[in-house]
């Protein structure tokens, strides 16, 4: 292997060690990964605007002073916040990786989140949208990525 090669397998492979998807975290979710607890670090009106089920509501600015007291420290955490067009979620990977937290961001963030059509809570309840079929297969279970 050239000594490019190896910077790339390096550069992939440590992306996958720190980066997840919407659909690795759904299927984790569904498969009740145990110590899996995914933190939406966005404001409170972001929040309440709709959420991934079962979230912990955990602003960026707030991990350093309340994460110990909200996510166990042997939590596998998963960050999330808008979507690829923001880089809150990576600032809450960081925070909690300040902290000494296993932890992910989740690429796609909420917005692709819904728009692959997992559920999404808000005060009225959990619903789920339409698959938009720019982001995901609309008959199939996976992309098969």
């Amino acid at each position: 292997m050239s000594a490019v090669n190896a910077k790339a397998v390096a550069h992939f492979a440590a992306r996958l060690t720190f980066e997840t998807d919407v659909s690795d975290v759904a299927a984790d979710l569904a498969a009740g990964l145990p110590g899996l607890v995914v933190v939406d670090s966005r404001s409170r009106e972001s929040w309440d605007q709709g959420h991934l089920p079962g979230a912990v509501h955990l602003p960026t600015r707030e991990i350093a002073a309340r994460a110990a007291g909200l996510v166990p420290p042997d939590a596998r955490v998963v960050t999330y916040c808008w979507g690829p067009g923001c880089n809150g979620a990576t600032r809450a990977a960081l925070e909690f990786a300040r902290l000494g937290y296993q932890v992910k961001e989740m690429i796609g963030g909420f917005e692709y989140w819904a728009r692959e059509g997992f559920a999404v809570e808000t005060a009225s309840g959990v619903s789920r949208r339409p698959v938009d079929a720019l982001t995901a297969p609309v008959k199939a279970i996976a992309c098969g990525c």
